[in-house]
């Protein structure tokens, strides 16, 4: 049962983090999970595990960190695109 929730609030981690920074999460579903655990490693490595903890995720650093990888990987695929 705690993976099941450490996917969903990892879900909606990344979810937040593209509602934020005004990007679409490649991948859909499974793309938001992944940048939701990429964001919530990334966000608790830079800024430390402070803030309100659910299902393992410092969740201010988590969102914080999941708006930067979807600013990196929505650049990286724009960038990708681009080629004529």
């Amino acid at each position: 049962m705690h993976l099941l929730w450490t996917l969903i609030i990892g879900g909606i981690i990344g979810w937040l983090g593209g509602l934020i920074a005004g990007r679409d999460v490649p991948g859909g579903i499974i793309g938001n999970i992944v940048a939701g655990f990429v964001g919530a490693w990334l966000g608790t490595l830079i800024l430390g595990d402070w803030g309100p903890n659910i299902a393992d995720f410092a969740l201010i650093p988590a969102i914080i960190g999941a708006i930067i990888v979807v600013l990196i990987l929505s650049a990286i695929m724009r960038g990708g695109s681009r080629r004529t």
